[in-house]
């Protein structure tokens, strides 16, 4: 019995022996936690009383933070208001460039088409022009056919000889040979002449 009651003793003697160093072991651990995470908590502390008063933060390579400030954010503002401002500016110089254009193509259309109006209306004058003309002409040829040979003769003798031609050119076969017939050989043969090389002109098969 006494030597069960002896080694129970020193049982409990030693479960107290660890149980005192077990205490002593995680106290020390405590302390040296604490001693190590006072700098980190002091550090961690100090960077949020900075970030609050508006400093720049250091990061953890010991530079300033990725984070622009409010003088650098005012300043890219100003930047991108300018840039936006001269890009409005070369966008209205192109519409007023655009607007512009329009309206000198506008003004080529209409001042083409007004030629053109113009030429049509040139080009029906004229010829209305050449069929009147051409109606005088055959009604003084006509005329000229009526009259008596020599006294149209008379007439073609002081005619330019290349309108004296054209007329005759026009008359009947049997009026213009009573009017050369009436003419004098110096009028009838430069007239011949004319005539000749009027008809030499004319293109051969």
């Amino acid at each position: 019995m006494a030597k069960a009651e002896k080694s129970k003793r020193m049982e409990k003697a030693k479960r107290g022996t660890l149980m005192l160093l077990a205490i002593f072991l995680m106290g020390s651990a405590a302390v040296r936690i604490a001693l190590e995470a006072a700098p980190a908590i002091a550090l961690e502390v100090s960077e949020m009383q900075s970030s609050d008063d508006g400093s720049n933060v250091p990061t953890a390579g010991g530079g300033r933070s990725a984070v622009p400030d409010s003088a650098e954010m005012q300043a890219m503002l100003a930047a991108f208001k300018k840039r936006e401002a001269l890009l409005n500016e070369r966008e209205a110089e192109l519409e007023d460039r655009m607007r512009a254009l329009e309206i000198a193509d506008q003004a080529i259309n209409k001042k083409l088409t007004d030629l053109q109006q113009a030429e049509e209306k040139l080009l029906a004058t004229l010829a209305l022009a050449d069929g009147a003309a051409e109606q005088d002409v055959t009604k003084l040829t006509s005329v000229y056919e009526q009259m008596k040979p020599k006294e149209a003769a008379a007439l073609f003798e002081e005619m330019d000889p290349t309108f004296a031609a054209g007329f005759l050119a026009r008359m009947r076969p049997e009026a213009a040979a009573g009017v050369m017939a009436g003419l004098s050989p110096e009028a009838a043969y430069t007239i011949s002449v004319v005539l000749a090389g009027r008809n030499g002109e004319v293109p051969k098969e």
